[in-house]
Parts: structure tokens; sequence; C-alpha cells
């Protein structure tokens, strides 16, 4: 068997040669893998792939980057499946469907937010082989067999998921009756913050806070979704979720703020929101509206929750919060001296100290909570 001269560990064929593998450094085990995952061996170097995609060397080396990946130089380690991707991105650009730089934008989106899923889905795979199924088997040596096992399920689920996001996202955009909207959108934005997570970071075991991270994280996702909003990011001790409704957002934040409360192993909660403009890119959110909410968090009371004035004028018109409990008592007394219902509503607003918020200038934020029955 002759090696290629690349250092790859594998033959002309692609095929990989164990022992030409520990020759150059590589772990047969990972090459074994690669193929395995990819579907294909290794047969181009960069400028192959290229010239067989049809596309100049600036490009596919743009849309390898945008997608998250190091140079490699001219190796021999591309794949038929590197090439059809590159083809597939270019033929959009060429039948004007993409512009280059929306294409690079997809490469991008794409290949970041799928690096984290893959990254969390290896240390949780591995994380779980802690016992062998066979005495003197390593976990190196348990890793393909349960890859290769779950690797045609877990594709077709991912695509499924992937659809059924598209779907919700297209929707969404159809339903906005303005274009420039699909792009700057009025949303209520809202940050959830774990209070004092840096002096844990200094008192927990690291596998510890990993577990409260993770805990935090998936409580505050489930939440988000189940009322109607859109996790946009996780950071660790901090969530950011946005929603169409400011009443949907406003039912989110006390619920993670309640339901935070009510379980010992998690910190005390603060949340801060804000309704207005938000310019949306990749997913992400961006704009003075989230700076705001940013900045409400920062300074909102443990266990609370902190809105700006645009997100309670908002609550008001649409019926969710009274402008004061002053008005709420003459809209029940009107109603029940009219024979009707008095109005109901859901959420009641303090109006707090005005005071200045770092690069926004001064701000009058409204302390939030639920009516008294309303949940």
């Amino acid at each position: 068997m002759t090696v290629d001269d690349t250092g790859s560990g594998a033959d002309a064929d692609g095929r990989v040669d164990p022992e030409a593998a520990a020759d150059t450094g590589e772990d047969p085990l990972a090459l074994r893998l690669e193929q395995l995952i990819l579907g294909a061996e290794r047969r181009y170097t960069p400028f192959q792939a290229a010239r067989s995609a049809g596309v100049s060397m600036e490009l596919a080396s743009r849309f390898w980057r945008a997608m998250g990946f190091a140079d490699i130089g001219q190796a021999k380690a591309l794949t038929e499946a590197d090439v059809l991707a590159l083809r597939r991105l270019a033929g959009l650009v060429e039948a004007g469907l993409l512009s280059e730089a929306m294409a690079v934008q997809v490469a991008r989106s794409t290949g970041q937010t799928t690096a984290r899923l893959a990254e969390w889905q290896i240390d949780s795979f591995l994380e779980g082989l802690t016992e062998p199924p066979e005495p003197g088997m390593t976990r190196t040596e348990v890793t393909y067999p349960i890859v290769e096992l779950l690797l045609p399920e877990l594709e077709e689920f991912l695509v499924y998921v992937w659809r059924r996001q598209l779907a919700a996202s297209a929707g969404r955009v159809v339903q906005t009756g303005d274009d420039e909207e699909m792009v700057d959108r009025r949303l209520a934005v809202g940050f959830a913050d774990l209070v004092g997570f840096t002096r844990l970071t200094r008192r927990m075991e690291e596998e510890e806070l990993g577990e409260l991270v993770e805990a935090f994280e998936t409580t505050a996702a489930d939440l988000v979704a189940a009322r109607g909003g859109r996790l946009i990011k996780t950071l660790g001790d901090e969530v950011l979720y946005a929603a169409d409704d400011a009443g949907i957002a406003a039912d989110i934040a006390l619920r993670l703020v309640e339901t935070m409360a009510n379980d010992e192993t998690m910190p005390e909660l603060r949340v801060g929101m804000a309704f207005g403009t938000v310019t949306t890119r990749m997913g992400d959110v961006f704009g003075t509206t989230v700076n705001l909410a940013s900045r409400l968090t920062s300074i909102a009371p443990r266990d609370a929750v902190l809105v700006d004035s645009a997100f309670a004028e908002e609550l008001i018109r649409t019926g969710e919060a009274p402008a004061s409990e002053a008005e709420a008592a003459e809209a029940a007394a009107a109603a029940e001296k009219e024979g009707e219902e008095p109005p109901v509503y859901r959420f009641a607003l303090q109006p707090m100290w005005q005071r200045p918020v770092r690069g926004l200038g001064v701000v009058e934020p409204w302390l939030l909570a639920r009516r008294d029955g309303q949940s």
C-alpha cells in the first residue's frame, strides 16, 4: 500500500492505513470516524476541489472559512461531498438566487450553528460512555460503533427540526405586513441573568457549575419555547429571548423568575425587557432595544423584572396592564355601573425612579408583576 505524499495517513484511494497514520501522527480511529461521518474518502486538495467545483480558489476559501474550518494548505483532505457543497453554493450565486455575500452568510450561519451542535453532541455521547460494554474495551474503541448507529438517526432528526424551524420562521415573515419589518422588526426582547454567578464560579467545582448552567439553560429554553417566545442565544449565566408580543414576553419573564425562585438549587434571577425596533441578522438581534434590555437587567432587583417605558406602554395599549391601580379601579367601577364584566388585566406596572443608563441616557424603568389572581 502506497501512502500519499500529503501526510494524510491514507492510501491513494483514501482508505486508512493504521501504520501509516500512526507514522504521520494522525489517529487511525479519527480518520475512520471522519470517513464514516462524511461518507466519503479524502481525494482532493483545496485547489483540486475548487477546480472540480468550477469556482475560484478565493471563493472556495471564503466559503471554507465561513463554515468555520481552518486553512489546510494543499493537503489532500477534501472529499466529493466538499466539492458538491462548493458547487451548490456557487450554483445558487450563478443562478441569481443568492448574491455572493449572501452565500457566504449562509455558509457562516450554518457553520456557526452546527459547530456548537456537533461539539455538544460529541461531548454528551462520549461523557455517557463511562462503562464500556465489554471488559477491556476503552471508550475510544466504543466510539466508532456508537457513532455508526446514531449517525443516520441524528441526520434525519436534524433535517426534521430544521424544516420545522424554517416553516415557523417563514410563517412569521409572511405575516409581516411591511417588507421593511422583515429585517427591522418591532419585538419584545428580554435578558434573564443569574445573580451572583461570578461568585459561584469561585466556589463551585467545574462539573457542578456545568450542571447548574445546563439546568438553567434547559429550563429557560423550555419555558421560552412553551410560551411562544424564541430563544436567541445562551451566554452561560444569561439567556436572550424575543417575542412578537409584549404580553408573551412578560409572561415568560415572570415564569422564569417564579420557576427559579421555587428551585432551591438555583441562584436568584433578574430580568430586563424592552420593546421596539430590532435588527435581525443570522438568527441574532441587535440595536438600541437589545442594549436597553441588557442595561435594565443589570439594574433589576433580585427575583424581579424591569421593563422600559415602551414595553409598559405596549402592555397598556393592548389591555394587558392598567396604567395605574387607580385607572383599574375606575374601569372596574364603570363596568359594574353598566352591568358589564370588568376588564381583566394580567400584569401590574409600577413606575420606578428615572435613572441614567450608560450609553442610553436617562430611562424610566417599570417594575413588572402579576396582578392578584392571574397566572
